[in-house]
């Protein structure tokens, strides 16, 4: 059901959020504190705090959070719709309906029961049909039987006819828009509708709640791609999709880790195989959004490829090596053995030896700077200066200075190259980098905030400045706050989402979260119930994540003078960048 926006504002602004957790826990309040027991997991100390004037409320001990509709939706199992009508109930409010926001509801649930018809229709042709007997082969030989069939759906989609699918589908009611708009058909050269798949072993796509919106198929015979995915649709967006997933999300939580492997086989085998934290892209390359999708669940993410080349080439493919440091996520690589890809091992019982591969799995960064390095021959100057360039390019995309010194040291042991040459390719590399990007907005999807006991004190002074900009602080010397000032990756990018929004309201006033990107809100609500007081001075505060700034910059150049030859233009130009940031130290330790 889609209410009214004014409506569900209302009911939020009606409900008391100490009420609300008192209704279901122990909540205790201790002068402005507000603390409650955690439904959400077993403890006896309260480690749930709660921000009474936004709404918020985030568990310290487990890491979950959100707002009064998210704690409804978590403590009685109901969805966003049921939450609202229950604390409408609740307020005494009546709701009234959003028709254009439910006519599109109604619209997307047309199309996944149009899906759902055609995996019917797909799997009995599969099981029953004569001109299916090639598949069923198939499958029996990947030792796939009906009970395996039934469990993931899989069909087949006949060769010959050109629009069974479709005379199918308007048998059961469904219209021809959606089956245009699901992808299951397409229009011919005559305006008629035929059968977007034709020939092939059909494995269907759920989303993350189990709703079909896609297949993935399998060419048997003739011409024709190998794999053929539906084309892209309101329900059905491969770049948002993992196949597997719907049924993995839970064993990937118990576990701690999460499987990527190549192809659908691929994931039913580990599934069948006790391995149910296996996922994989539906015909796309491994991107941000799956990132997003996997790290709701675990921080480890396990990339599980053939070892031939192409198998290397889909850990190596895209440009998305900053998203793991970003988003606080250990993304490892797991080599198969020779010849081998996971649905082999499963099918030839070597299961321990995927097992093993995932146990001995590499640091994605670390896995491709070492590929890169064997494609140079290192024991030559020209093949060590090529080497160590292209490995630059790969720690420059990396926005963690701790996680660029760190495999600029790797680099320099690898070659043989001075360390601080290496330093230098990385910080020319970084600089180009930011040159071509031009200014960096803030990341679409929100990093993991890190507990405050894994923080150093520079760290928790970036903290501290973030949740006095959270409660939009008037006394912030607002034009002195720069990206910059922040050294952690989660501290810049919820600083880049933060910024614009606080210069765009009036000091005092509380900021709104929910205009943030999805997620957002969620995670920040660790920094807002931080348990210590905001009793700081900001403008000192400033001052003092400037100076540690300062600091930094004078180690780096420094390094930097003593790498260049005395009397070089090098040499004279980083001795004054050198001299004037003493100069600023001496300034801000006299303020």
């Amino acid at each position: 059901m889609a209410f009214m926006r004014e409506d569900i504002e209302r009911v939020r602004s009606a409900t008391s959020i100490v009420d609300l957790v008192d209704s279901v826990t122990t909540v205790r309040k201790r002068g402005r504190a507000v603390k409650a027991i955690c439904p959400f997991h077993q403890e006896k100390t309260p480690s749930m705090s709660i921000d009474v004037a936004r709404g918020l409320y985030h568990c310290f001990g487990c890491g979950v959070g959100g707002d009064i509709f998210k704690f409804v939706q978590e403590t009685q199992a109901l969805d966003f719709s049921e939450a609202v009508e229950f604390l409408a109930a609740r307020a005494g409010i009546t709701l009234r309906i959003d028709h254009k926001a439910a006519q599109r509801r109604g619209e997307r649930q047309s199309l996944i029961e149009a899906v759902e018809k055609a995996v019917d229709f797909y799997r009995d042709r599969l099981k029953n049909s004569p001109d299916a007997a090639s598949a069923r082969k198939y499958l029996r030989s990947r030792g796939y039987d009906t009970d395996v069939v039934d469990r993931f759906g899989l069909g087949y989609s006949p060769a010959e006819g050109w629009d069974e699918l479709v005379q199918y589908l308007k048998g059961k009611g469904v219209t021809e828009k959606a089956m245009l708009d699901s992808g299951l058909a397409a229009k011919n050269q005559r305006g008629r509708l035929r059968d977007w798949f034709r020939g092939r072993i059909m494995f269907p796509i759920y989303d993350i709640s189990g709703s079909p919106v896609g297949f993935g198929a399998r060419l048997l015979d003739g011409d024709g791609p190998k794999y053929l995915n539906s084309p892209e649709t309101r329900i059905y967006r491969k770049a948002q999709l993992l196949y597997g997933l719907n049924w993995a999300k839970a064993p990937i939580t118990r576990s701690g880790y999460s499987l990527v492997v190549e192809g659908y086989t691929d994931v039913i085998g580990l599934h069948l195989a006790d391995l149910p934290v296996a996922v994989a892209t539906c015909g796309t390359a491994l991107g941000e959004d799956h990132f997003d999708l996997l790290r709701r669940f675990s921080e480890r993410i396990v990339l599980a490829f053939d070892a031939d080349e192409a198998g290397v080439g889909a850990a190596l493919r895209g440009d998305e090596l900053s998203t793991p440091a970003d988003l606080d996520l250990d993304v490892r690589v797991a080599l198969m053995p020779e010849g081998a890809d996971p649905a082999d091992l499963v099918q030839s019982d070597r299961l321990e030896e995927l097992r093993k591969a995932v146990a001995s799995s590499r640091p994605l960064l670390e896995f491709r700077i070492d590929r890169e390095l064997e494609r140079h021959n290192v024991e030559e100057a020209e093949g060590r200066a090529r080497a160590v360039r292209a490995a630059a390019r790969l720690i420059a995309r990396q926005s963690d200075e701790i996680v660029r010194s760190e495999y600029s040291r790797r680099v320099s042991r690898a070659t043989g190259v001075d360390l601080a040459a290496v330093q230098r390719a990385v910080q020319e590399a970084f600089r180009e980098r930011d040159g071509r990007s031009g200014s960096r907005a803030a990341t679409p999807h929100p990093p993991v905030v890190r507990p405050r006991s894994t923080l150093s004190g520079s760290e928790l002074a970036e903290r501290e400045l973030l949740r006095l900009i959270l409660a939009n602080d008037g006394r912030l010397p607002a034009e002195e706050l720069d990206v910059d000032l922040f050294t952690l990756s989660e501290h810049r990018a919820y600083f880049e989402a933060l910024h614009p929004l606080m210069t765009s309201t009036p000091a005092g006033k509380v900021l709104d979260l929910n205009s943030l990107p999805d997620g957002f809100a969620s995670q920040l609500s660790a920094v807002v119930l931080d348990d210590l007081p905001l009793d700081t001075d900001p403008a000192a505060l400033v001052r003092r994540l400037e100076r540690w700034r300062t600091e930094r910059r004078i180690g780096v150049i420094r390094h930097q003078v003593e790498s260049e030859a005395p009397g070089s233009e090098a040499h004279s130009n980083l001795l004054r960048q050198l001299i004037g940031l003493e100069r600023r130290k001496r300034e801000l330790d006299s303020e």
